[in-house]
């Protein structure tokens, strides 16, 4: 019991910090500091009330223990008291278990057609339509930052920012939910440029970066950064805009390269490139210390390979197959309309019982 409440103490004391901080008005007139506060505030949050309702249950059977000899109603009640304390301590355990710190953030998004021509395009735009569905039944808020649409109405490329309304515990954010989502779908089906029904299997990737809500979070020196302009082109190529409005942004350190065309002022569309920059960078300082510590800080559903074939649609058996979890089901008509939560559960699962495997019993 000591050990645990010695893990606790420094969080009780941070919580306690926080809370302060929060109260204070000047904090919030820097949004980015105030949510970051806010998240941390509470996944702490979690910690505490499991804490305290283990310390509750524990001096019950404990008070219940003490009197049992001389008390029959205590001895009655002693069972069920230990029992619920045990429960408690379980749970505290279980809230200790280091979690993804960027579990409570928002998300970036971005699917790319693959191999298979116009269907992949095709295919991607039946994830993008997917994923704003299951955004829209847990309530988040969704937005198009860039597009490059394909001939015949599918996507080459297309990244949406996913955000959560308000502050959320960390399990409810949008990064906890769909940093699993990385790698390549693929799909197997009759295409609509098919004379003669024969199954084509084709794919799509997509990647997933957490969002940074505070600029200062991820370093950037101008120094480090080659941009370029040039004019917005539409399907096919053919230019879109007379002025150089497109924006193509190099971070020489990394070698990331984001362009951006959608919107109509150059000046718009840099900070946009921006906003996406700094979350891929985030993503690559949290992959290349995940290396650095043996990989215990990512989930071993969801790995750094992004060429991984991680989930199969097969439309003809009406099925999808995750390939990491082994979930399978044969309603991928409502899965593709947004019902996505019991495929991404079976990850959030299957991560936790790694999770606490790792951290032992």
């Amino acid at each position: 019991m000591s050990d645990a409440f010695a893990a606790v103490e420094p969080m009780l004391a941070e919580h306690a910090e926080i809370e302060a901080q929060l109260a204070d008005p000047g904090i919030h007139a820097d949004a980015g500091r105030a949510r970051t506060l806010g998240r941390r505030y509470a996944e702490l949050g979690q910690v505490v009330a499991a804490y305290r309702a283990w310390r509750t249950a524990a001096d019950d059977a404990q008070a219940a223990a003490e009197m049992a000899a001389e008390d029959a109603a205590f001895a009655a009640e002693l069972p069920s008291l230990q029992a619920a304390a045990d429960a408690a301590h379980e749970k505290l355990r279980r809230v200790l278990v280091p979690r993804d710190p960027d579990d409570g953030r928002d998300a970036i998004l971005e699917i790319k057609a693959g191999e298979g021509g116009a269907e992949s395009a095709l295919f991607a735009g039946d994830l993008l339509r997917m994923y704003l569905r299951y955004a829209e039944r847990q309530g988040w808020r969704t937005e198009i930052i860039e597009a490059t649409e394909s001939d015949l109405g599918g996507y080459k490329d297309v990244q949406v920012a996913v955000k959560a309304r308000g502050t959320v515990a960390p399990e409810d954010g949008v990064w906890a939910h769909l940093k699993y989502e990385g790698g390549v779908h693929r799909v197997q089906r009759v295409p609509v440029t098919e004379s003669q029904g024969r199954i084509h299997t084709s794919a799509a990737g997509v990647l997933v970066f957490p969002e940074v809500e505070d600029p200062g979070e991820v370093a950037i020196e101008a120094n480090d950064l080659r941009i370029d302009v040039y004019r917005s082109s539409g399907p096919g190529g053919q230019s879109v805009n007379t002025t150089d409005s497109a924006v193509r942004i190099t971070h020489l350190p990394t070698g990331i390269v984001v362009s951006m065309q959608n919107e109509k002022s150059q000046l718009q569309n840099r900070e946009q490139a921006m906003r996406v920059l700094r979350a891929r960078i985030l993503a690559q300082q949290a992959e290349q210390q995940a290396a650095a510590a043996n990989d215990l800080r990512r989930s071993q559903v969801r790995t750094v390979d992004r060429s991984e074939r991680i989930r199969t649609y097969n439309f003809p058996e009406n099925r999808i197959a995750d390939h990491r979890t082994g979930y399978k089901a044969y309603n991928l008509d409502t899965v593709l309309d947004g019902d996505l939560g019991p495929v991404v559960a079976s990850a959030i699962e299957a991560d936790e019982a790694a999770r606490l495997l790792a951290a032992g019993s």
